[in-house]
């Protein structure tokens, strides 16, 4: 009875996942045409960036330099989690082979960079959310 209670949710987020996967699956081909008729083809790029991306994460507009800090250190995070974090998880959980040296380092490296990734959560969000509230932070 535990078990299948523990097990729940992560069914019911795989059948919801599934179900969305479905839905934009259907219906995308339709939404992108009706974009490209919308929208300048030539710049399809703006569908997975946005058409400020660059002005944000280069800084180059002032009115994104709060979504640019916030997108900065997301990426810091991201950097973090895949070249730091993950190849050294492997090392401790044994999915790579190493010595006991090795994985006393990648512990402490992995150690940091997920303490790292915490201490820049709070921040990000603030960024990401203070996007919307430019005037006050950014005047």
């Amino acid at each position: 009875m535990r078990v299948n209670a523990r097990l729940m949710p992560i069914a019911v987020a795989i059948a919801l996942n599934c179900a969305i996967a479905g839905a934009v699956a259907r219906h995308a081909p339709q939404y992108l045409a009706d974009w490209r008729q919308a929208h300048n083809p030539d710049a399809a790029h703006y569908v997975l960036l946005g058409k400020n991306f660059f002005d944000a994460f280069f800084f180059l507009n002032r009115a994104f330099y709060a979504i640019g800090v916030g997108a900065w250190l997301g990426t810091i995070m991201i950097f973090n989690v895949w070249v730091l974090i993950w190849p050294n998880q492997q090392k401790i959980l044994g999915m790579v082979q190493a010595t006991d040296e090795e994985k006393a380092k990648a512990r402490r490296i992995a150690f940091l960079a997920s303490r790292t990734n915490t201490m820049l959560s709070i921040p990000m969000l603030f960024f990401m959310a203070a996007a919307g509230h430019q005037g006050i932070f950014f005047g």
